[in-house]
């Protein structure tokens, strides 16, 4: 936990996006003097609890945020030098990535090939309860600040990797989130039949990875408190995406089968697929359950359920394309909002395939509050909405997340709160350290 930690001010909070660049620009900002990230709220359950992270791009920064949103203080440290997160004012996808996942933690620079970095970035560490990192195999080795190195400064730390994959034949290979969804077979699965393999539509194992390591880290707190020890934890990008495959192993291990690309559609039920709709707007439709069919059947003034060919669900899986193609034929004929009305009606699983931009204003996640505004900090400086964290608890609220840093934002209050003194860090700054 680090020293002299202040709850937030509430004016200081609301003003958060109203910072002057050039205050930004210097380390300054409008949160309280001396508080750190979302933390002082002692209801959240990571309250107290400090984490330095040096991430990049998606697994490391994703992991902290998951922390940061338990109420962990986060100080993302990055290279002035390289210009930081190698994400960070890139591509309008790549400040995308960076905005959302480094909302709710504070930023600093330092140089950690330089003594001076180095020592600061040690004294961080000193205080910090939690280290996350995701850098190439072998470069915290490199640096100095690998497991056992730092863990001889703070006996209590929980050291965090994120990786590629776990010590074995693989654990030197180069890795992104494309490489694990290859090796874990879930790229064969995904896409539609006679395609080439396709990649999900999200970073599925770098944000696999990053739960698993948040969730690693939390056990770990929890044992400390029985132990007074730390421990070195890693969430493999490869081993977290194969376990999202478990049912498909234990599938063709017990039938010989190998799945083929799956679409939209479930080996399980029939129908169980996207339809399009009179307006030209696909809408998944799956029943699944006897009744749930009969009750699709229903509402679509059909009587296919009456037909054998469609009686039980293993005769409409064996006559799938026949089917969908019935279904599509009355489907075209409706409009997707009527559709779906009819078929949530009757009880039936039914959704409209929603473009990213409507998620944005879905009313639902306006609703229960599940998206929190920030400003970014990378590409056009504007409000936009940000996913808070999807667990509700009675015994805590979710933060409201605050924007992300500019590169090394906080790196003078961060310092000072490790007790350097004014002329030390203006030394730091004339010698590149920070």
């Amino acid at each position: 936990m680090m020293k002299d930690q202040t709850t937030h001010d509430a004016d200081a909070q609301s003003n958060r996006n109203s910072r002057d660049p050039d205050d930004r620009a210097a380390g300054s900002n409008d949160r309280a003097a001396g508080s750190f990230g979302t933390g002082g709220d002692p209801t959240r359950p990571l309250d107290g609890v400090t984490v330095v992270e040096l991430g990049h791009i998606a697994a490391g920064p994703f992991c902290s945020l998951l922390l940061a949103e338990l109420g962990a203080e986060v100080v993302k440290v990055e290279h002035r030098a390289s210009g930081g997160d190698s994400v960070r004012d890139s591509t309008p996808v790549g400040n995308g990535l960076f905005n959302a996942v480094n909302r709710n933690k504070l930023g600093i620079t330092l140089d950690l090939k330089t003594d001076d970095g180095i020592e600061a970035f040690l004294d961080l560490i000193a205080e910090a309860d939690v280290f996350v990192e995701n850098l190439r195999p072998g470069a915290p080795d490199r640096l100095g600040i690998g497991y056992d190195d730092l863990r001889t400064l703070n006996e209590g730390l929980i050291y965090c990797s994120v990786k590629g994959f776990n010590d074995g034949p693989y654990q030197d290979y180069p890795a992104l989130d494309p490489v694990a969804e290859a090796l874990s077979g879930l790229m064969s699965v995904t896409g539609h039949p006679g395609n080439p393999p396709a990649r999900a539509g999200t970073s599925v194992a770098d944000m696999t990875a990053a739960l698993f390591g948040a969730l690693g880290v939390a056990a770990a707190l929890r044992q400390r408190e029985r132990t007074g020890v730390g421990q070195h934890v890693t969430a493999p990008l490869f081993e977290s995406t194969v376990s999202l495959m478990s049912y498909w192993l234990v599938y063709t291990q017990t039938t010989e089968e190998v799945p083929d690309p799956i679409g939209a559609g479930h080996d399980n039920w029939a129908p169980y697929d996207v339809y399009l709709a009179a307006d030209d707007r696909w809408v998944f439709v799956g029943p699944s359950s006897q009744a749930g069919w009969e009750r699709l059947c229903e509402a679509l003034n059909v009587r296919l359920d009456e037909e054998d060919r469609f009686e039980t669900v293993a005769d409409r899986r064996r006559n799938e394309d026949a089917l969908d193609a019935e279904l599509q034929a009355v489907i075209e004929r409706i409009e997707s909002e009527e559709l779906v009305d009819r078929l949530r009606e009757a009880g039936v699983p039914v959704a409209l395939v929603q473009n990213v931009r409507e998620v944005c204003s879905d009313e639902h996640l306006i609703a229960t509050d599940a998206l929190g505004e920030i400003t970014t900090a990378t590409g056009d400086d504007e409000t936009v909405r940000v996913p808070k964290i999807p667990i509700r608890s009675s015994a805590y609220e979710r933060p409201d997340p605050t924007d992300p840093p500019d590169l090394g934002e906080d790196t003078t209050d961060v310092l000072e709160r490790l007790g350097y003194e004014e002329g030390r860090i203006d030394r730091l700054r004339e010698n590149g350290a920070i």
